[in-house]
């Protein structure tokens, strides 16, 4: 994992699918300012594209980096405004 961002939050949608993780993190992320990094834990094995293509769709948010891990996808998304 990078060092070149400060997690703000962490949330965990370990056990829910598609569309779930995404609608959650759309909720956590509005919640947020500017600048503030959301970390999103899942084992939707789905959540790696799925996060990816609603970041690079949304205005306001970056995804910073995925981490892929035992069964566990890391996402960082940053609220960019």
């Amino acid at each position: 994992m990078s060092t070149e961002f400060t997690v703000t939050e962490t949330l965990d949608v370990k056990g829910l699918s598609c569309p779930m993780p995404i609608v959650k993190t759309k909720q956590a992320i509005d919640d947020l300012e500017a600048g503030e990094v959301l970390e999103v834990v899942s084992t939707d094995s789905g959540s790696m594209s799925d996060i990816q293509g609603w970041a690079d769709g949304t205005d306001g948010v970056s995804l910073l980096e995925q981490d892929e891990g035992d069964d566990v996808y890391k996402h960082y998304v940053e609220k960019t405004d």
